[in-house]
């Protein structure tokens, strides 16, 4: 299947997306999460410290980019309200390898993708305060080639 996060296209033969540790997760990760967990053809996989979704057909992962996007957007807007704030997120990708097609942990190679949220607070006559958040326990593994 061929993906694209955004004009990064990618052959893959599956995306899992994953809930790491769904107790200590903030509430925005448990929302990209249900946001993917409806996807047409989505297989669910319970895991006793995390959830996977996984999916294998390119229209799935286009609507679920979609979806992830329309709940970044939300969370982005809800600091409109208040005016003192300004909300941003970009994706981040992630991915490593040795010379056998094998990751740190052994796993056959992949990207990894995390979402990174931006605030900034201050008003005016204020000195702008920066904060980067990374949102750990929320991911997107999309697989390498089989072979």
């Amino acid at each position: 299947m061929r993906v694209d996060l955004f004009g990064l296209t990618m052959d893959t033969p599956g995306v899992t997306f994953y809930l790491w540790s769904p107790w200590r997760c903030s509430a925005l990760e448990h929302r990209l999460f249900e946001a993917v967990k409806g996807l047409p053809g989505a297989e669910i996989e319970p895991a006793p410290d995390e959830l996977r979704v996984h999916i294998d057909d390119p229209k799935a992962w286009k609507l679920g980019v979609q979806h992830l996007s329309r709940v970044l957007k939300g969370w982005q807007e809800e600091a409109s309200d208040s005016g003192t704030e300004k909300r941003g997120w970009r994706w981040l990708l992630e991915a490593d390898v040795d010379a056998s097609g094998y990751d740190m942990h052994g796993e056959k190679s992949c990207f990894w993708a995390y979402v990174r949220l931006s605030l900034d607070r201050g008003g005016p006559g204020e000195s702008e305060k920066g904060e980067d958040i990374d949102l750990n326990g929320f991911g997107v593994c999309v697989l390498g080639a089989e072979g």
